[in-house]
C-alpha cells in the first residue's frame, strides 16, 4: 500500500500514512469478501483463513446455506472454529466499541476529553537533514519533533532524497521560510561516500573533516583497514549533535540473543511478532514455516534479537530520549489513552526525558 520501510524509515508508525494504508486495505477486503465483518475478521487473521472457510463452509451449505457475503458467513465461520480464537474475539470487539461509541451514556461510559487532531503541517527538507535541525527552526524541542514523526527511525531524514518532516499546527510556512535561509553545507546530518579503489578510512575521514572514530562509529567498521570497493559510508557532518551510531545500517540497539516462544491456543504469527518486535516474515523464515497460520498450541518458536518482549504492566517507567508516548503503551501493554489519562499529560500528551510514567495496569 505504498508504505516506506527501509532502516531508515518505517511509514507503518506514520499516523496518517498508516492509517490511510489500512482503509484502504479494509476497503479492498471489503470488496472481496462483500461483508464488513468478513473484511476484519481478514483484517486480523488473514485473507486465506477466512477465504478457505467461506469455501468450505459455502461447499457444504443444503438449500439453507447462508449467504457467502453476508455478516451472517462471519458467525458460521466462528461456530466451526475455522478461526483463530483472537479473531473470533476481535469482530465482537469492533461491534461492541461501535456500540458504545453510538451511545456511551446509556452504557455507563464517561465520554472522554476531546483529543486535538494530529497536525498535518509539515516541511520537506534535504536527505539526511536531523530532525535536531527542524527542531531548531521550529522553536521546539527534538522530543516534539520525534513524537510528530514517529516512522523516521535514527532521528534523519533518509539519505539521497527529499523527505517531510511533520511539524506543529500552523508552523509549515515559518520552518520552511527559515530552512531557505539555512546554508547548504549546514543542512545535512549526514552525508553518504561510496568507497573507491584505493580509499582509506583514515583518506575519507580526512576529506570530510570528520574524527576516524566517529566515522567508523558510524558505519559499523571494526577495523580501519575493513573498507570494501562500492560500499555506502555514511558520513556524520562536522557539528552534528545527533549520535553517530545512529548512522548504522543495523539497529543502534546492542544485539539480542535469540529467544524462544511457546505458542499458546489463539495466538497467531502476526501477535506473537507484535509481541517480540519482529516482522511476521522473520518469524516465519526462522521457524521453516509453511506460512503464518501455520503454528499449533505447544509448538516452539525460536525468535530472533528484536525489541525487548513487552513487560508486565504496573510501575513506574522513566522516559528516555526517543521515546514516544505510544511506543511506551505498546510496550507495556496498555493504551495510550490510559497512560495519558493516569499520568495526567493533557491533550497533547508531551513527554520529556527523565520524566518518571506510572505505568496503569491492565
Amino acid at each position: 500500500y505504498g508504505l516506506r520501510v527501509d532502516t531508515w524509515v518505517d511509514e507503518r508508525r506514520d499516523p496518517i500514512k498508516s492509517t490511510d494504508a489500512a482503509a484502504r486495505h479494509l476497503r479492498d477486503l471489503t470488496d472481496r469478501f462483500g461483508s464488513h465483518l468478513l473484511a476484519a475478521a481478514a483484517y486480523n487473521g488473514g485473507q486465506g483463513r477466512v477465504g478457505r472457510g467461506v469455501t468450505r463452509i459455502a461447499s457444504q451449505g443444503g438449500g439453507d446455506a447462508v449467504d457467502p457475503e453476508s455478516d451472517e458467513m462471519f458467525f458460521e465461520l466462528a461456530d466451526a472454529q475455522l478461526l483463530m480464537r483472537e479473531t473470533r474475539d476481535y469482530v465482537p470487539k469492533l461491534i461492541a466499541a461501535a456500540l458504545i461509541a453510538k451511545a456511551p451514556e446509556r452504557y455507563d461510559f464517561e465520554l472522554p476529553e476531546p483529543v486535538e487532531p494530529f497536525p498535518r503541517d509539515s516541511v520537506v527538507v534535504q536527505g539526511g537533514t536531523g530532525l535536531d535541525l527542524v527542531a531548531e527552526l521550529a522553536g521546539t524541542t527534538l522530543e516534539v519533533i520525534r513524537n510528530l514523526n514517529p516512522h523516521i527511525l535514527r532521528g534523519i531524514t533518509p539519505p539521497g532524497t527529499d523527505y517531510p518532516v511533520r511539524l506543529p499546527a500552523g508552523m509549515s510556512r515559518s520552518v520552511a521560510e527559515a530552512y531557505a535561509l539555512v546554508p547548504p553545507s549546514e543542512k545535512p546530518a549526514v552525508l553518504t561516500h561510496v568507497v573507491r579503489r584505493g580509499e582509506t578510512i583514515s583518506g575519507i575521514a580526512q576529506r570530510y573533516r570528520v574524527s576516524m572514530s566517529s566515522l567508523m562509529a558510524a558505519n559499523r567498521v571494526a577495523r580501519a583497514r575493513s573498507l570494501q570497493i562500492g560500499t555506502t559510508l555514511y558520513i556524520p557532518a562536522p557539528g552534528t549533535s545527533l549520535p553517530a551510531r545512529l548512522l548504522r545500517e543495523n539497529d543502534p540497539s546492542p544485539p539480542r540473543a535469540p529467544l524462544t516462544h511457546i505458542v499458546r491456543s489463539g495466538e497467531t504469527v502476526s501477535g506473537i511478532a507484535a509481541r517480540y518486535g519482529v516482522t511476521q516474515a522473520s518469524v516465519v523464515a526462522d521457524n521453516r514455516l509453511r506460512s503464518a497460520g501455520a503454528i499449533r498450541a505447544g509448538q516452539k518458536l525460536v525468535i530472533a534479537a528484536g525489541a525487548p518482549a513487552r513487560t508486565a504492566s504496573g510501575g513506574v517507567y522513566e522516559v528516555r530520549r526517543g521515546d514516544t508516548v505510544g511506543e511506551i503503551a505498546e510496550r507495556f501493554g496498555v493504551s495510550q489513552r490510559a497512560l495519558i489519562a493516569e499520568n495526567r499529560l493533557g491533550s497533547r500528551a508531551t513527554i520529556r526525558v527523565g520524566q518518571r510514567l506510572t505505568i496503569p495496569a491492565r
